[in-house]
């Protein structure tokens, strides 16, 4: 389990979303003081699948999810509190089955 922030502060946040599936996924980047890009999202009821170009941390703020990594056929539940890593160049399927799930990746 790892310890996720319940707020940034000192970061610089682009107001355009990144709008996914007919706004079933809609998240926001935003910069860290130190440089790091991360986004902080919300993912609707769905199945979804997203490709990787750089490696990327998806920690769980609400709610939960079922995570099959590409190249795996294993799924694996994560609910609040926990995270999952994605290799870079790689993809995920992420499904919520009911209920809001609240994410912030950060790119590794």
């Amino acid at each position: 389990m790892s310890s996720i922030p319940s707020q940034f502060s000192g970061v610089t946040v682009l107001a355009k979303a990144n709008i996914y599936f007919d706004g079933k996924v809609v998240s926001h980047t935003f910069l860290t003081a130190d440089g790091a890009k991360k986004t902080l999202g919300l993912i609707y009821p769905g199945s979804y699948h997203f490709g990787t170009g750089a490696p990327e941390r998806m920690e769980i703020v609400a709610g939960h999810c079922r995570v099959t990594l590409d190249g795996t056929t294993a799924a694996k539940d994560y609910a609040a509190g926990t995270y999952f890593d994605v290799p870079g160049n790689s993809g995920f399927t992420i499904e919520v089955a009911d209920g809001i799930c609240e994410y912030i990746c950060s790119f590794l």
